[in-house]
This record gives structure tokens, C-alpha cells and sequence, in this order.
């Protein structure tokens, strides 16, 4: 079969290739044991491709067995909503280094994860609504249509969250650049969350043009899924955008885990001489009021 040239029936478009599904079913469940920070994406993303493989031997839609059918919704489903955990999940790390040095921080670091908290919960409900919609290829187009919709809304959503990560963490960076404070607990981890947040970044991108132009499909039409998004067609693309990206974004924290730097206690904050103290910060020079003990 060339590459590209869509299957009659098939749930994926192509024939999924079996090697790379197993290989990031391995890769996911090695950083999922490896890295304590996402346990719970760590989970989704592990079953989702655990799936994925089951759907690589069993990709054929049929009207009688709706095993493979089911499996391949759960499985966009739980891919689809790992990455808004790690924006999360980054989000509680640039919370705590708020907590590090609150006297720079552009946020009370609560306010971080309470605000930012409730913004990707309800993006991962949309995301999931979304997804569960249009991967779904026996349903009406209408259905799909919706789906698509909200799958989009999703990622603009996303993308709006971590621009505004972005913002806040630059803004961070330069108030700490000028208080002079070159701790390491600071430099490292702000680079890592620049690297990790610009691969979901990418990510986002690569999804959202992958559900914009003709995404409608119809399994029983060829020459219609010839005429599909190329990004849906080639499987290439999945593996490079969304199972590499997210595999290297574990990969990273893996390295620079945030609690090789930061102190476990949230009240040690960082004095402005670059001391370590337990207790709570002056924030009489603060813009916004930010006290180590709400962290």
C-alpha cells in the first residue's frame, strides 16, 4: 500500500503501523515509571497507545463488531487529552517557583494554579467531548462537524493558555534578571518550562491544522478519503507532532526534574541577598500581594 493511499474501512484512514505503536506504548510507560510529576497523564497516555496497539491488528470498521470501533474513540480520546495536563502540570511548577522568589512574582502563585487550574479543566472536557465526536467515523458529518468545532475551540484554548504562560513567566524572569538573582532552582527550571511548553506549543499547531479543511470522513467512500487533510492521511505525521513531542516533553523533566532544585518545604522562599529563609516574604516592593505560605 503507498504511502498516503488511504483504506476502505479502515478506522485510522491507513494501515497503522504496529512497530511505532508499540514502541511509544513502551516509551510512555518507561517515562510514566520513570518520572513522578505526571502520573496521571502518564496513565492516558500509556492506555492510549496500549490501544492504539490492539487498533494496529484491529483497524477495520464493521457494523457487527464494535470492539475495534470503541477502542479507537478511548484512544483519541486519551491522547488527545494528555498534553492539556502537562500545560497543567507545568502550570503548579511555575507556581511553586513563584513560591521560590515571591517578591518577583507577576501572580499570587495560589492564583496560578486556581485560575489556570479551572481554565484547562474546562478545556479538557470540551477536548474530550471534541474528540470522542470526530474520531468517530460511523457518525453522521454533522456530528463530526461538531466535533471538529469543539476539537478546535480546544486547542485555541490551549494555545491562548500557553501564551499566557508565556507572559507570566517572562515578566517572572526579567523582575528576577533585575533583582539580580541567578539561583539555579530559577535558571533551570524556567528553561525547561520554556522547552517543555514550546513542544506542546508545536503540538497544538500541528493539531489544529489537522482539523482544519476537509476532515469529514466517510469510510465507505475512496475517492473521499483520498481528498481528506494529508495530516489525517499520513500517519507519519501523528508519530513526528504528537507521540515524539510529548514523549520528549517526559523525556525533559525527566532530566530537570523541578524537585532536584526547588526546596519541598513551600515556605523557603528566596531572600533578595539570595539566602534561603523559612517564613514569609516582605512584600512590601511587590506589585501584586504573594506569600510563600498560600503556595
Amino acid at each position: 500500500m503507498a504511502a498516503g493511499e488511504p483504506i476502505l474501512y479502515s478506522l485510522y484512514i491507513y494501515a497503522p503501523n504496529i512497530g511505532a505503536a508499540i514502541f511509544f506504548t513502551i516509551a510512555r510507560y518507561k517515562a510514566f515509571k520513570l518520572i513522578a510529576l505526571y502520573p496521571f497523564c502518564g496513565v492516558l497516555l500509556t492506555v492510549g497507545y496500549v490501544m492504539r496497539v490492539y487498533g494496529a491488528y484491529n483497524y477495520t470498521y464493521s457494523v457487527t463488531a464494535k470492539s475495534p470501533l470503541i477502542i479507537f474513540i478511548i484512544s483519541q480520546v486519551y491522547i488527545y487529552i494528555g498534553p492539556p495536563l502537562f500545560v497543567l502540570a507545568n502550570y503548579r511548577i511555575l507556581g511553586r517557583v513563584f513560591c521560590y522568589v515571591p517578591y518577583c512574582s507577576p501572580l499570587a502563585p495560589r492564583r496560578v494554579l486556581t485560575v489556570f487550574g479551572g481554565l484547562m479543566i474546562f478545556i479538557e472536557v470540551i477536548t474530550s467531548w471534541g474528540a470522542s465526536l470526530s474520531a468517530n467515523p460511523s457518525s453522521s458529518a454533522e456530528r463530526q462537524t461538531l466535533g471538529g468545532h469543539l476539537t478546535i475551540a480546544a486547542i485555541v484554548m490551549q494555545i491562548g493558555s500557553i501564551i499566557s504562560f508565556f507572559c507570566l513567566a517572562i515578566l517572572f524572569h526579567r523582575r528576577c534578571a533585575k533583582a539580580n538573582l541567578q539561583a539555579k532552582a530559577v535558571k533551570t527550571n524556567l528553561i525547561t518550562l520554556y522547552m517543555s511548553m514550546t513542544l506542546i506549543l508545536i503540538r497544538c499547531i500541528y493539531r489544529l491544522v489537522e482539523r482544519t479543511g476537509n476532515t469529514s470522513v466517510d469510510l465507505s467512500d475512496l475517492e473521499s478519503l483520498r481528498n481528506l487533510n494529508p495530516l489525517l492521511r499520513y500517519e507519519a505525521f501523528f508519530y513526528v507532532f504528537e507521540a515524539t513531542l510529548m514523549f520528549i516533553n517526559s523525556v525533559l523533566w525527566n532530566m530537570w526534574h523541578p524537585g532536584c532544585f526547588l526546596p519541598k518545604d513551600n515556605h523557603i522562599y528566596l531572600a533578595q541577598d539570595g539566602t534561603e529563609v523559612k517564613g514569609e516574604a516582605d512584600s512590601g516592593d511587590r506589585p501584586l500581594r504573594s506569600r510563600p505560605d498560600t503556595c
